[in-house]
Parts: structure tokens; C-alpha cells; sequence
């Protein structure tokens, strides 16, 4: 380390006064590290051109390279202080910059395909290329389109990742104010089912359940926990946002994003909300700067205001099929609880979560002041009258992706998604969502639309509060640059990230999650848990071909749904059910269509068929005569019903399976393992299964270790399983706990809260709880 000491001359006249510099510097990874005496600590990198200035002995970063110390430069000074300086200083250019977000981000790029990057104008080509180079584009949007929020997906390692974060802010910090980029990512700790848990070990990040697995065990502490983890292993990779967490209450059982929900609680889901906006947001002891916020903290981004989680018949709007959230049961508010009762009420110093996205849909008839019925991102009333003035929220928005495209086929989930508004321009869209209230557009890194957005304004209102209102929204998108402290030190030690990315104690605290996240919702005559080394029947489970929401295919398989190794360490393995002493099958609930079907519209329909959550074929005759809501430029009918019609699931071979494993093992028992992300009908298999775990993302060895008794079950439903479809069909989109649910062959109701430990049903008062 070399220490900066008594080098500062000021002249007064002929007279030299020698100050003390009351900071150090030393160098890590290249980059250049300050450390004030108890101030801050800088980083900068010294290929970007930055000079350090030095007021009252202490260091600066002289960020718009003027020479002189400006308001925001001063980390001494207010973080709304700060922000409000700078928002003054930039152009509107620089300002419609800060207002986009990247498109997806891989690191190091694809080759080919969606989201593909060049180098230098040639594709990655490993052993050639530096992974952890910036793209072309990367260059192009942070330069010529000001862009600062940056969205990351797949990344090859850890270090790799921070040595990318490094030339990222150096190049940010080499242009323009010295913005430094504010990178985020959509969640990113799920499992690997096959791999094996061993505590010792670490791995590429810790892995938890998924947020219905979280819900299920009605534990806002080990949320919290979660948040503070996965905090921390974001900063390592640079990640200052999160895309999280999604609140959505789930009322509608058949909706497809129901696994990213903590379920259909009001309650719940607030008091989940509140744990994980706390644990990721929160700056502990030498971390924090200010007011909680800090050097640990990560902004989270809840969604999706004012709840996505009723749209009709189960259609999601991510197509245009789905844009309608209908309230039969005027149940509109329920579903703000999350947000009023959670996000934005937070035990912790940061008070409220830090930004909030509006989902796609169309809140049916719940404008009350303008009576327009379109998306929620440009919807005045549910934005500007609503979440910013009647509940005081002054956070950034930001839209969901691609709400200002446009919209070209009806059943495509990369379509745009302007719903209501498909007849506006471009300019047009971007200047309604800027007047509704809103601050940023995800996924739009073209800054011309909301360039001539800014002209529109102008005209209407002219350049003074047009500039005014783009001002504020450049201070709220500042602001959470400033409180995570990336103004100040936006650099990684890569050995640290190594160390801190999916260390063996994070592994361990997400294993320990999993084995809470798993429901028992049937033991018949106490089948579980089973002695150790008993011999087990696996069957192979088939896969059918199946095409993602980006439209790549994979082929039919068959194969052990398990990994076998494994299982092996727990139990004696047959192929021979008679040699069995019990079966295991494992299946993943029903799997139907998204509620279309162009085969309908050419066979003179309207296009519009059921969501089944059963594996049987499902003829909708309990559905509406009249969809409650319809409409759009390419529907051929406004009448969205699907009654009396007819729709199988892509998985009924799992029903199959559950079912000849039975008769082949002649009354030996046979354990269900299901992996579900919605409710589902159970009376097709239920009789005929000894004992049923529902499992929500975790890992094979999760289930393994209760099935062999190494772990007890805890969890609880956060979500009521329907006793049939016509149940599902005759509830309401916008209710909770409004339907009959599955009785068991043992008398046990399968309703929200309900769940079995090897002792029988569990009374502990969770479930209770949160049923309000």
C-alpha cells in the first residue's frame, strides 16, 4: 500500500500551508482503492480518467473530470441532494438514457440467436475471446445511448462476472457524468435437482426453493435470510437490482407465474414481501452509508402493482390473450395488500421497497376517475392516483418489458405488449407512460422514442415542465445508484467474489430452506418415512417434446426422473417392482395450453380454450356463457369463452405412470413425488398413492432426506388444491380461499395451511395466521 501524506500546497500570497491528506491508497485487481479516514471508501479505475481531488484532506472523485468538487461528487452530502445536483447538470439525452434498460445480457454473449453479441465485430469464440470483455453493443449503449441499467443473465463463472462488473464501471466512469451502470438481474437462485448437496462444499450460487416454496414455510424469517444472502452474493457479481420480489397474490389457480408467488394470502404474501424487501435492501454495521441503505444493499424491484394475479380464466399478459385482470367479487384491493401492507411498509431503515413494476395487464373497469380501461404502465389512474398519490409512493417505476412495442400475433409471448393503447405511435405510448407517472421502460434501449416524447410534452405543456418532469424521474432512477454506494467504489475484488459466491454456508442455509419448502400432504398408515437401504422401485418417467416460450424445442425422452447415484445412497435399487419392498414415482403436475388454440380459429372458433389442472382431458362446461372482458385488434371475437370446450395436458402419461406403478406393485406401497408450480386435481391418482410430497423447485436429495426420515416435513399449502375443474371454473379470478377443496382417501382436506409431519396434520397456528 502506498500512503498519499502531506503532498496538498495551498498558497496564500508567497505563503505555502501544507495540509495532511487524511486518506490511503492502494491497488486490487488493477483498480485503484482509497480509504478515507472515517469517510468513505473510493474506487476508480485508472484507465478511465479520473483525477481525485482533495477537500478539507479529504478524497474525491472528480466524476465529470471539471476539477472541481460538485454536489454529487460529494459523498459527504444527502443522497437527495446528490441526485437532485446531477439530474440538473445532465442533458435531456443523458437523462432519456438513465430512463432505458438493456436487453438481456449474457456474459460472455452468445454467438448467435437471441441476445448474441460481437467482439470487435466477430462472435465469442472460446479460447480466443476474453469473456470478460465488453460487447460492442455494450460499448454502443453505454456511450452513444447513455444507458445505465443493465440486465444480466447467464454468466460463465463468478470471477468472470466481476472481472466484466470492472470493465463495465471503467468504461462508465471513463464517459460523460461518470454514471456508474446500475446492473440487475431477474432471480437467479433456483435449483439444480440432480445436484448433490454436500455440506462442505460450495457451488456457482446458493440454491433455494422457489418463492411458492418459500410461502409454503410460513416463514417471513428465513425469507428475510434469504434476502440478506442472496444480497450478498448479488454484490459480489456486481448487482445492485434486483427484479424481485414478485407479490402478485395468486387468486387465479390456473395462471402460469403462479410459482413466482408466495401464494394467494393477502397476508402472506405481505409479510413475505416486507422479509425479503428488508433482508435485500438492508446495509448491516461497516456496510451501511445511510438510513440502511449501503455497500450490502440491493435495490428490489417488487412486482407487479397492483397485482397480476386475476387474470381471467387463468391467461397470463405476456399475450395479448391474457391482457385482461377481471374482479367478479370487486376484490380489487386484496390484491394492493402485498405492496401497502408489505413493500412499501418495511420493519427495516430502508422503509420501502426502492422501485415497482406495474404488470401488463388491462385492471379491468378499476379506473375510477378516467374510465380507461388499458395496460397498467400507461394507466394514469392506477399509477399516478393510486401508488403515487394516494399511498405516497415516490420510488421508481418501471415498466414491464416491451409494453411499447408493438403487437403482431395473438399467442406470442416476445410480442409487444401495448394493451389498450395499440392504436398510439411509438412517441405516443413512451409520452402516456410518462404522464401516467411512470420513470423507466424495461427492456427499450432506444432513447429516440422517449426523445420525441420530450418534444410532445413540450408542446403541451412546454420545455420548462416537461423538463421538470423528466428531471424527476432522472432523481428517483439516481437516487438508487447513489444509496448502494457504486458512485463511491463500483469495483470487485474477484477472489472475494470467489470466496462469497455460493460459499459452503450460504449452500447449506439454501438446502436447509429446501428441506422446510416440502409439503407431506398424505402418509396412509404411516408409509413414511422408510427404513434405510430398503430396496426401492423407480420408474423411468416420459418427457414429451416440447417447445419453450422462446421457441426451442426439446425431444421426447425417457428416462429415471431422479438422479439414481443418489437414491442409491439412501436405498437398495431394483428395475423389478416385485423385488421392491415400495415404488417411487416422481411427476410434475398437469401441463395444458396457455388458453389458445389457432387449430379453434381454423375450425371456425374464437381461438380461446380451456387451462386444465388435471391430466385427464377437460371439457369446459362449467365455463362462462360471455368472457367478463375482450378486445383486441386481432381478436375475432370479443367474447373470450371457451364453454364446452375440450383440452389435454401435455403430461397425461404422469397420471399413466402413477397409476400402472400401482398395479405392478400389487398393494406395496407407492410414494408420489410432486413437483408443482399450481394447484392441481388430485382425485385422479390420489387413491392410489400410499403417501404424497409436494415439492416446489428443490433438489432430488431434498426429498430424498425426508422420505428416509434424515429430515422431518414442516410445510404447510400456501394455496387451496380444488376438488375439481368445475370448481376451478365457478370460482372468482380476484378471491382467495373461495373453492371446495380435495378430501383424501384418509378424511384430510387439502386446503390453504394444511400439511402433515410424521406425526399426523399439523396445528401450530401458521395457517391461521395468515387466512384473513
Amino acid at each position: 500500500m502506498k500512503q498519499l501524506m502531506l503532498t496538498s500546497t495551498l498558497c496564500l500570497g508567497l505563503l505555502p500551508i501544507f495540509a495532511q491528506r487524511k486518506w490511503s491508497e492502494t491497488s486490487v485487481d488493477g483498480n485503484n482503492i482509497i480509504t478515507n479516514q472515517g469517510g468513505q471508501t473510493l474506487g476508480y479505475s485508472p484507465n478511465s480518467g479520473i483525477k481525485i481531488l482533495t477537500v478539507n484532506e479529504l478524497a474525491f472523485k472528480d466524476l465529470n473530470k471539471n476539477g472541481k468538487l460538485d454536489k454529487y461528487e460529494d459523498w459527504r452530502l444527502p443522497v437527495d441532494v446528490r441526485a437532485k445536483d446531477l439530474a440538473s447538470k445532465l442533458s435531456i439525452e443523458q437523462i432519456a438514457g438513465l430512463m432505458l434498460y438493456s436487453s438481456h445480457q449474457s456474459i460472455p454473449a452468445r454467438s448467435g440467436g437471441n441476445f448474441a453479441g460481437t467482439y470487435n465485430g466477430k462472435p465469442f469464440k472460446e479460447g480466443e475471446t476474453d469473456p470478460s470483455d465488453l460487447t460492442d453493443q455494450q460499448k454502443k449503449f453505454l456511450q452513444e445511448d447513455n444507458l445505465r441499467h443493465v440486465l444480466l443473465t447467464t454468466v460463465k463463472t463468478p470471477e468472470i462476472v466481476a472481472q466484466w462488473n470492472n470493465k463495465l464501471q471503467s468504461f462508465c466512469e471513463s464517459v460523460g457524468m461518470g454514471i456508474p451502470a446500475n446492473n440487475s438481474s431477474d432471480p437467479r437462485h433456483g435449483t439444480k435437482a440432480r445436484a448433490e448437496f454436500d455440506a462442505a462444499a460450495g457451488g456457482e450460487i446458493s440454491m433455494w426453493p422457489s418463492s411458492l416454496g418459500m410461502a409454503a414455510t410460513f416463514e417471513p424469517a428465513l425469507v428475510e435470510k434469504f434476502g440478506q444472502i442472496a444480497a450478498t452474493e448479488y454484490r459480489a457479481l456486481g448487482i445492485t437490482t434486483a427484479l424481485s420480489p414478485q407479490v402478485d397474490i395468486a387468486t387465479e389457480p390456473r395462471w402460469s407465474r403462479f410459482n413466482g408467488t408466495f401464494g394467494e394470502s393477502p397476508q402472506l404474501s405481505a409479510a413475505m414481501a416486507q422479509a425479503y424487501c428488508n433482508g435485500f435492501q438492508t446495509s448491516l454495521n461497516a456496510k451501511e452509508i445511510a438510513n440502511g441503505w449501503g455497500f450490502g444493499s440491493v435495490n428490489a424491484m417488487v412486482k407487479h402493482w397492483p397485482g397480476g394475479g386475476a387474470g381471467e380464466a387463468g391467461r397470463d399478459a405476456h399475450y395479448a390473450i391474457g391482457k385482461y385482470a377481471v374482479y367478479p367479487k370487486n376484490n380489487f384491493n386484496a390484491h394492493l395488500i402485498p405492496f401497502i401492507n408489505g413493500a412499501f411498509k418495511l420493519k427495516g431503515k430502508t422503509s420501502m421497497a426502492s422501485a415497482v413494476m406495474p404488470y401488463y395487464t388491462i385492471s379491468w373497469n378499476q379506473d375510477k376517475k378516467n374510465g380507461e380501461n388499458v395496460g397498467n404502465n400507461y394507466n394514469k389512474f392506477i399509477i399516478n392516483d393510486l401508488l403515487r398519490t394516494k399511498y405516497g409512493y415516490d420510488g421508481v417505476v418501471c415498466t414491464d418489458w416491451r409494453v411499447t412495442e408493438d403487437h403482431k400475433v395473438m399467442d406470442g409471448f416476445i410480442d409487444g405488449k401495448p394493451w389498450g393503447v395499440e392504436n398510439l405511435t411509438l412517441a405516443e405510448r413512451h409520452y402516456k407512460v410518462l404522464m401516467a407517472g411512470v420513470d423507466q421502460f424495461g427492456g427499450n434501449n432506444d432513447a429516440k422514442p422517449i426523445l420525441e416524447a420530450y418534444q410532445m410534452g413540450i408542446k403541451e405543456m412546454g420545455e420548462t415542465k416537461m423538463r421538470a418532469r423528466m428531471e424527476q424521474s432522472a432523481v428517483r432512477l439516481l437516487r438508487n445508484i447513489f444509496r448502494v454506494g457504486v458512485f463511491e467504489n463500483p469495483y470487485l475484488e474477484v477472489a472475494a467474489t470467489k470466496k462469497i459466491v455460493g460459499n459452503s454456508t450460504y449452500m447449506k442455509e439454501g438446502y436447509e430452506a429446501q428441506l422446510k419448502s416440502v409439503v407431506l400432504l398424505k402418509n396412509q398408515s404411516n408409509t413414511l418415512p422408510i427404513a434405510k437401504m430398503k430396496t426401492v422401485f423407480v420408474p423411468k418417467r416420459f418427457v414429451p417434446a416440447s417447445r419453450n416460450f422462446m421457441g426451442m424445442e426439446s425431444p421426447a425422452s425417457t428416462d429415471y426422473p431422479v438422479n439414481m447415484d443418489i437414491v442409491k445412497k439412501y436405498f437398495k435399487v431394483t428395475d423389478n417392482p416385485n423385488e421392491a419392498d415400495f415404488a417411487l414415482v416422481f411427476i410434475q403436475n398437469p401441463s395444458t395450453s396457455i388458453g389458445y388454440d389457432k387449430e379453434d380459429l381454423k375450425n371456425g372458433g374464437n381461438g380461446y380454450v380451456p387451462i386444465s389442472l388435471q391430466y385427464g382431458d377437460y371439457t369446459a362446461t362449467d365455463a362462462r356463457e360471455t368472457s367478463i372482458a375482450g378486445g383486441d385488434p386481432m381478436d375475432k371475437s370479443a367474447n373470450r369463452s371457451y364453454k364446452n370446450k375440450v383440452t389435454k395436458s401435455a403430461n397425461i402419461t404422469d397420471l399413466k405412470l402413477v397409476l400402472d406403478t400401482k398395479e405392478s406393485m400389487k398393494g406395496k406401497p407407492v410414494i408420489v413425488s410432486i413437483n408443482t408450480i399450481n394447484p392441481m386435481i388430485f382425485s385422479e391418482f390420489e387413491k392410489e398413492s400410499s403417501a404424497i410430497l409436494l415439492s416446489f423447485g428443490v433438489q432430488d436429495q431434498a426429498l430424498l432426506d425426508i422420505i428416509a426420515g434424515k429430515s422431518e416435513p414442516s410445510a404447510l399449502l400456501p394455496m387451496q388444491m380444488p376438488a375439481s375443474m368445475s370448481v376451478v371454473e365457478k370460482q372468482a379470478e380476484d378471491l382467495p380461499y373461495d373453492m371446495e377443496c380435495h378430501k383424501d382417501s384418509e378424511g384430510n382436506i387439502y386446503d390453504f395451511g394444511f400439511g402433515m409431519n410424521w406425526k399426523g396434520v399439523i396445528k401450530d397456528g401458521r395457517g391461521a395466521k395468515y387466512k384473513k
